[in-house]
């Protein structure tokens, strides 16, 4: 007898995995209002293995778009306070000696988990800043020596203040190049703050949600947004995107080959949320400037911010004909 998983086609897995994501989004979306494209982004980050910045005043909703996503998905959550005083071992674990067995055992920290809320992640030094770095890249941390696996799946979500505040630590390039997406969600509309104002925290309503999948239909999502197929041609301006950050006056460096990967990973997943079996120019685009902006460092971004000029690359650049 046939198996009716193998006799699925291409399109068919795609469609389901869509089915799957827009549930999950749509359950989010239940807490978090008004924020339908800010959770597709982040759907988007999740589905092409990636991690998230969200930037922001404190207060706007950073933190319950975190917990709402995990609790959705039923993965196992954790948060982390960054503070001036936080120590790598605060993040990581420590090793303590353990008089009945006579030797020291490793307690993992609170990095250990499946999704990681890393909450304003520039109020940390440098020092603990660094102690995501092989944690995002590699899914595994080295203490002492030892090296430990991460669980699977495992996703960042890191929530900075804006720089010019008080007691913040700029993120160095090379932390900022390991996320994949930058969002912020910015104030509410006026009748979402007039209901939060009339006393409807939206907090209380995690208490009610159920996961909508596991971590094992998560990862097949995953899967089924990898295989989104990219045309040569869609390649071809993929590359000439990443090409003209590089060779633009107003950058003082260009898209790495990591953020180039990670742009058509962005895409990929994009795609298949709009149902696309292949990636378009328009899913490229959707997804270039959260992908992008946090990457590159303007020589003089004037008032319009580094944002409005990457907006510029898409409008220099021309589409594949």
């Amino acid at each position: 007898m046939n198996d009716p998983v193998a006799l699925l086609t291409d399109h068919d897995r795609l469609s389901q995995a869509r089915g799957k994501a827009e549930r999950v989004m749509a359950c989010v979306g239940t807490v978090l209002l008004d924020k339908d494209r800010e959770i597709r982004l982040a759907m988007t980050c999740l589905l092409a293995r990636g991690h998230l910045l969200i930037e922001d005043l404190p207060g706007v909703g950073k933190t319950l778009l975190a917990r709402t996503l995990a609790t959705t998905l039923g993965l196992d959550f954790r948060r982390i306070q960054f503070t001036s005083d936080l120590l790598p071992a605060d993040v990581i674990g420590v090793s303590v000696f353990e008089q009945a067995a006579s030797e020291f055992r490793f307690h993992p920290g609170p990095l250990f988990a499946q999704v990681v809320l890393a909450d304003e992640v520039n109020r940390a030094t440098p020092k603990a800043q660094s102690s995501l770095l092989e944690a995002m890249e590699e899914h595994q941390v080295t203490a002492e020596g030892i090296t430990y696996d991460l669980p699977e799946p495992f996703f960042v979500i890191a929530t900075q203040n804006p720089v010019h505040q008080v007691g913040t630590f700029p993120l160095p390039e090379s932390q900022l190049d390991r996320f994949l997406v930058r969002l912020g969600l910015g104030y509410p509309s006026p009748e979402l703050e007039r209901e939060l104002l009339r006393g409807g925290d939206r907090r209380l309503l995690l208490k009610d949600i159920e996961p909508v999948i596991t971590a094992a239909e998560l990862s097949e999502l995953q899967s089924a947004a990898a295989t989104v197929h990219v045309a040569e041609t869609l390649l071809d301006y993929a590359q000439a995107l990443v090409a003209h950050t590089r060779q633009a006056p107003e950058f003082e460096y260009g898209l790495s080959p990591r953020g180039a990967v990670d742009l058509l990973a962005a895409a990929r997943a994009w795609a298949m949320l709009d149902g696309h079996r292949g990636v378009r120019p328009e899913d490229l685009k959707a997804v270039f400037t959260p992908v992008v902006a946090h990457r590159l460092r303007a020589r003089d971004a004037g008032e319009h911010g580094i944002e409005a000029l990457v907006a510029q690359v898409l409008e220099r650049v021309p589409l594949p004909g």
